[in-house]
């Protein structure tokens, strides 16, 4: 029944997608862009301001009714739970990953041709929305980004587009995403091409202006003007010349807090995922969690309250529900606590994400951008009697740790600019961004959303030179058709073989598939026409190959071999030197150019 069904539907799809086409026909391409994007954009808003609702509504029935003046236990269950529904939800209902949504649109770009799967245009709200209203210490950014990814992604397939237009509605949908949940047109754009694209041009522009206008004035109708994190810089909060120091010191520290985030990340996320067992990995992460959070109320969910709390200088607003609540309005106590929310901030982030939960690092790396420019200010203030802002250090901090995390410093400018209503800040986001981008990048060139997909050769990076061998696997290049001759074999054994082989070259292999050498015609000329010579063991003549490739090598990295070695041919093993395959050079550079045409053509060539 359920399989006549899902027939049912693909074929009202199929339906739905041959009328549309069909209409379609009388508009130009690049008006048939602007539609797609207009619709995506539409969508995208819209999923957002439902994933907003849904997380509203959980947390608003969970912890709402918490007394603000004493610690709640259910901090220490809430968290537990969340990731436990969450996984569940994942393993059973989606049977997919969701989770580092912003990692898997990269990975999508780069290795499944831009296509998202269908169910991800809602399983990342419910998932995310679960585990982030539970408690779960991580932000709705990656999961929102994910779902409008994939709405863009599938309306590009639906509207039957090639890889080049459907990677541009899938970025559409990614930057009308992050417009529609911080009301920041400029930021879904800017995001976009400085994260996820590859080529900028006014054909790829266009659409994405109007996607982020669309889901952002989507997301004002439903939820009015007012952003997620809303703040109005005063008087006392503008830029003052003779803080620049303090400014260049801050960039200094949200550099190497950037650093700390990404490594402490990886690290922790290792620890948990290295525990075999599911049921244990989520008893580690709802202990840990559990009890960050009940010490720490701040780290509840994407810590969105904590934020505007800090940018609007109430910090003792978090202290609220806090075992600590008493000693709020105490300057050392503050300055000790707001510091212990920052470093804990990662590990409950990572924490939450290797036990299970859905969620992403975007509003994290916010968080403790905002902790790190408040701790600047309050120590300023608290042992020098300076009066700092506290407002224009947090707002700046933000833009100075989310540059460095995601080596994304454009991104960070106009998203705090946006924010803050005004480019009043500009001069020091620009100094605080870019100080933090640089000090990070030298000690790690990796975004938090690369850095797993570039170890495995899987990024697509702003060269196109260089992405395109993204395109290419090695197991696809890989030649199998040689003939393989054991090493108990004589030259009269081979020369039989040779009468019907297609190849000048053959692996020789033990009993066990295990590569031992090559023979090469070339050097069996001279003896096997001579019959007196057929009795000879073949490993007289075989030889070793200059370089042994291993299987899911990168192709981009394999390139070098054949020049180091003055080759064109390498055999291909396992990581059991077991013999696979050849791999050429010749077919990896007629792979690079089929590649380079297919992502570089443009849209007359449709």
């Amino acid at each position: 029944m359920r399989r006549q069904d899902a027939d049912m539907s693909s074929t009202a799809i199929e339906h739905i997608s041959e009328w549309i086409l069909g209409k379609a026909k009388r508009l130009s391409n690049r008006q048939m862009m602007v539609l797609l994007a207009i619709v995506v954009g539409a969508l995208a808003g819209l999923g957002t301001y439902v994933f907003e609702m849904l997380l509203y509504g959980i947390r608003s029935a969970l912890v709402t009714w918490f007394p603000v003046d004493q610690a709640h236990f259910l901090y220490l269950i809430y968290p537990a739970v969340g990731i436990v529904l969450a996984t569940l939800f994942v393993k059973y209902i989606v049977k997919d990953e969701i989770s580092e949504g912003v990692t898997r649109v990269l990975y999508a770009m780069s290795r499944r041709d831009s296509r998202i799967a269908p169910h991800n245009c809602w399983t990342s709200i419910v998932g995310g929305a679960t585990t982030i209203g539970f408690g779960g210490s991580v932000g709705p950014e990656a999961p929102i980004v994910l779902t409008g990814a994939a709405i863009g992604s599938n309306v590009g397939r639906l509207a039957r587009l090639n890889y080049k237009e459907l990677t541009l509605m899938l970025c559409c949908g990614a930057g009308a995403a992050v417009a529609a949940i911080f009301k920041a047109p400029i930021t879904g754009v800017v995001f976009v091409l400085e994260i996820l694209m590859l080529d900028i041009t006014a054909a790829s522009v266009i659409p994405l202006l109007v996607s982020s206008v669309t889901a952002t004035t989507v997301a004002l109708v439903f939820r009015g003007f007012d952003p997620i994190i809303s703040v109005t810089l005063s008087a006392s909060d503008v830029f003052v010349i003779r803080q620049i120091p303090l400014y260049v010191v801050l960039g200094v520290c949200c550099g190497l807090m950037s650093y700390y985030f990404t490594s402490m990340n990886s690290a922790v996320g290792a620890r948990v995922k290295a525990v075999s067992s599911q049921y244990r990995r989520w008893a580690l992460g709802g202990v840990v969690l559990g009890v960050l959070i009940f010490i720490f109320p701040p780290l509840y969910g994407e810590g969105y309250e904590a934020l505007t709390a800090l940018m609007h200088g109430n910090v003792p607003d978090l202290f609220d529900n806090s075992l600590f609540f008493r000693f709020r309005h105490v300057e050392w106590v503050a300055l000790i606590y707001v510091t212990a929310v920052m470093f804990f901030k990662v590990i409950a982030m990572a924490t939450t994400n290797a036990a299970g939960g859905v969620g992403g690092t975007f509003a994290p790396s916010l968080f403790v951008g905002a902790f790190m420019g408040a701790i600047v200010a309050l120590a300023c203030n608290a042992l020098f009697e300076w009066n700092i802002s506290v407002v224009s250090f947090t707002l700046v901090g933000m833009a100075g740790v989310m540059a460095g995390v995601m080596k994304a410093p454009l991104t960070s400018i106009f998203l705090i600019a946006e924010l803050s209503n005004g480019y009043g800040l500009f001069i020091p986001l620009m100094i605080v961004a870019s100080i933090s981008f640089a000090v990070d990048y030298t000690l790690d060139r990796d975004s938090i959303y690369t850095k797993q997909l570039r170890q495995r050769g899987e990024l697509i990076t702003h060269d196109k030179d260089s992405s395109v061998f993204v395109f290419l696997k090695l197991e696809d290049l890989m030649e199998t058709d040689f003939v393989r001759i054991k090493e108990n074999f004589t030259l009269g054994d081979v020369v039989g073989i040779i009468s019907s082989a297609h190849r000048n070259i053959f692996p020789v292999i033990d009993n066990f598939g295990h590569l031992l050498g090559v023979v090469q015609l070339d050097d069996l000329r001279e003896d096997m026409f001579k019959r007196e010579m057929w009795g000879r063991p073949i490993i007289d003549y075989m030889i070793q190959p200059p370089y042994k490739i291993l299987e899911h090598e990168q192709v981009q990295s394999i390139l070098p071999r054949f020049e180091e070695n003055h080759t064109w041919m390498l055999p291909v093993v396992d990581r059991d030197n077991r013999y696979l395959g050849f791999i050429s050079k010749s077919r990896i550079l007629n792979a690079y150019r089929e590649a380079l045409v297919r992502i570089s053509q443009t849209e007359n060539d449709d």
